[in-house]
């Protein structure tokens, strides 16, 4: 299963890598292979000053060794092995009515001391956060991981559209990072559902994610926009880099086992504001969408 999934992710990485570049028509990914001490490696491919991305990273990884004694304790568990693997891209656009978007897709071993697998899962998911609401778009987005949701199961998508609200929310700020889309994490193999049943719905979801995003990007990227467009951009980019900085598990996973900085970093935008105590104006485009992400909206049934 592991070899199957990294070979999975490295043929995914090939396919976003060279369609965004087709898409942006400047800027191509600049590859940066990287080995960790402790054991694996990956390949970081990043984007930037683009026509269309200003900056973007879709980066693969594959890492193993001791499971450090912080994540024994996350995990419950005592002197583990473990093997992770995964692709994660996040797409930072120029054009403030182009959204970012992230994606991650990654599969876990832990392994005993004879180095037997004692378990084994699947997790990730895809999720929008767009600065001006087109509401087209968000359905648009949903209706495409609703779709790789129901090949598998009719219950996956509610339920997997809930936690993705829950989990990418700024609880500090009491609103979402975005308007959502899917998360799922420890996927494991039961009698109802197989590990290789888990395997094909990821990779399900992770083909879908290039369906769901680029048509929201062509429809955009051409929008005209003004200072004051880029300004709310760079402000709603800071509530990003809170999420990422102060919630996130996996960049807690990745600083916790000795990860590589620059490819868990590559999330960050590179222009960004934080205004003192600023509020969008009364009736604005950008109150819409603040109100939007106050509350979660089911937008396709």
């Amino acid at each position: 299963m592991k070899q199957a999934f990294v070979n999975y992710i490295r043929n995914l990485q090939d396919t976003i890598t060279q369609t965004l570049e087709k898409i942006d028509g400047k800027a191509t990914f600049k590859e940066d292979p990287w080995i960790r001490e402790e054991g694996g490696g990956g390949r970081t491919r990043v984007i930037e000053n683009g026509s269309v991305f200003e900056k973007g990273g879709v980066n693969i990884s594959e890492v193993h060794g001791k499971l450090p004694e912080s994540m024994q304790q996350y995990f419950g568990v005592q002197d583990a092995d473990f093997f992770a693997c995964g692709l994660s891209l996040v797409l930072h656009p120029k054009n403030p009515f182009v959204p970012t978007v992230h994606a991650n897709w990654r599969y876990f071993e832990l392994y005993d001391p004879k180095g037997d697998i004692v378990d084994a899962w699947f997790g990730g998911g895809q999720d929008l956060t767009p600065y001006y609401l087109f509401e087209e778009d968000a359905i648009h987005f949903h209706q495409i991981c609703k779709k790789a949701c129901d090949v598998h199961d009719s219950n996956f998508f509610p339920q997997y559209k809930k936690r993705c609200d829950d989990y990418f929310y700024n609880s500090h700020r009491n609103e979402g990072r975005g308007i959502g889309g899917l998360f799922f994490d420890y996927l494991k193999g039961t009698p109802e559902k197989s590990i290789e049943d888990w395997y094909q719905f990821v990779t399900e979801v992770g083909n879908s994610f290039l369906e769901a995003y680029v048509p929201i990007v062509e429809k955009r990227k051409e929008t005209p926009y003004t200072q004051e467009n880029r300004d709310w951009q760079e402000i709603r980019r800071g509530r990003y880099v809170e999420f990422n900085l102060v919630h996130d598990k996996g960049t807690l996973f990745g600083l916790k086992t000795n990860g590589r900085i620059e490819s868990i970093l590559m999330s960050l935008p590179p222009h960004v504001q934080w205004q003192y105590n600023h509020h969008p104006k009364k009736g604005s485009e950008e109150e819409k969408l603040v109100n939007v992400l106050q509350s979660p909206r089911d937008w396709v049934k």
